[in-house]
């Protein structure tokens, strides 16, 4: 016999009513499951509290010193103090409001109960939206499929993004600088040797002209884009800085030589200017390399990351270690807590959560990886580090 067999510990077959897994659990059911929900509420809420309310940042600023009163102070060290520790009061203002709204929101999203953010709301006349839409239905229906096509298949390709692409091609531009100007100075050298050509250089008006533009327009640009510390915006910049110069002592070099009938005037101005453009993109192009290569954050980056990680200090027992190194442009956050080894799987996974996006609230970091831990002893971080 042929058919779907339903069978029960007893062997006695069970209707499809009675085998509903969709039926309302029983009353004591429903109330433990609501007396469970909660006491995690309430754990959380005072986790929450304890994070974000054991610390009053209004009292640090009674060390803050104005700008009019460290003019005032005539020791040159002492106001380089207090200027020091101004930067330090506003890291840790900035620390402690990422803490505050981060955290209160990740603690919120733990529980999935509390609103309906997801609920959308319609209004207006929806036949004549509908109209509209569908027209365009086509069109949208294509777009989306083909932009969703190309997104999934780089997320595939470039998992965690290609935030390293930018400093790499930095990198390259870099090296192109160098050679092209390395290229400059042996023609430049090449004129000044006893068998060069000995010559003054004579500048046409509409080299002149075009010249004193390049300058103008490439000064408002540097200007403009000095302030922006991207690495693609700086090195826009400083591309722009460096026609500047160069344009201007090209300029200034033919001119006066041309007025004082100097031939070697024109090719030893080229030369030195070569010499400070290639010593400044070789600059670039090792800072670039440094931080491709994970080089260590400065000082007050990782005093930062050492802040955020205190304000943390009410809820964990201890931290074991903390690395922040470059990957790129961004920065990586490694660290390691301690945690009571009696800590509950739930409130160790919101602490470490509410930590990692903690980290990645700062505008210099692009990840963080927490990971606890409930001793001292043992290997922190990964194997590759330790071998």
């Amino acid at each position: 016999m042929v058919g779907r067999r339903m069978l029960s510990g007893d062997g006695s077959s069970r209707s499809r009513k009675d085998a509903n897994p969709y039926r309302p659990r029983p009353a004591a059911l429903r109330f433990q499951d609501a007396s469970n929900k909660a006491l995690e509420d309430e754990r959380r809420n005072q986790l929450k509290h304890k994070l974000i309310n054991s610390v009053k940042a209004d009292h640090l600023e009674r060390y803050r010193k104005s700008e009019d009163e460290i003019k005032e102070l005539k020791n040159k060290g002492v106001q380089k103090f207090y200027k020091a520790q101004n930067e330090a009061l506003n890291d840790w203002l900035e620390i402690d409001s990422v803490v505050r709204y981060v955290a209160d929101d990740i603690f919120e999203s733990f529980d999935p109960d509390r609103d309906h953010d997801g609920i959308l709301e319609h209004g207006g006349t929806l036949q004549a939206q509908g109209e509209d839409i569908e027209a365009f239905l086509p069109e949208i229906w294509t777009t989306s499929r083909l932009v969703g096509w190309r997104l999934s298949a780089l997320q595939k390709r470039f998992p965690v993004g290609r935030r390293r692409l930018e400093p790499l091609g930095i990198l390259v531009f870099s090296i192109i600088m160098v050679i092209s100007f390395g290229q400059i100075l042996q023609e430049s050298i090449g004129k000044l040797v006893p068998s060069g050509v000995h010559e003054t250089v004579d500048l046409g008006t509409l080299a002149i002209a075009a010249m004193a533009a390049t300058i103008a327009v490439k000064g408002t640009i540097w200007f403009g884009c000095i302030r922006v510390k991207t690495t693609q915006v700086q090195a826009l910049a400083q591309d722009c800085k460096t026609d500047v110069y160069f344009n201007t002592l090209s300029l200034l070099f033919p001119l006066i030589g041309k007025a004082l009938d100097v031939w070697w005037l024109d090719p030893l101005g080229a030369a030195i200017l070569s010499v400070f453009i290639i010593w400044d993109w070789a600059g670039t192009a090792f800072e670039n390399v440094s931080r491709l290569s994970g080089s260590l954050v400065d000082d007050r980056l990782f005093r930062k990351v050492t802040f955020l990680m205190w304000r943390f200090s009410p809820i964990v027992e201890g931290f074991k270690s903390i690395k922040a190194y470059h990957a790129g442009d961004g920065v990586w956050v490694e660290v390691d807590i301690l945690l009571d080894p009696y800590t509950p799987l739930m409130k160790s996974h919101d602490i470490a959560e509410t930590l990692q996006y903690c980290l990645e609230g700062l505008p210099e970091v692009d990840r963080a990886f927490v990971t606890t831990d409930y001793t001292y002893s043992g290997p922190s971080g990964h194997s590759s580090a330790i071998n």
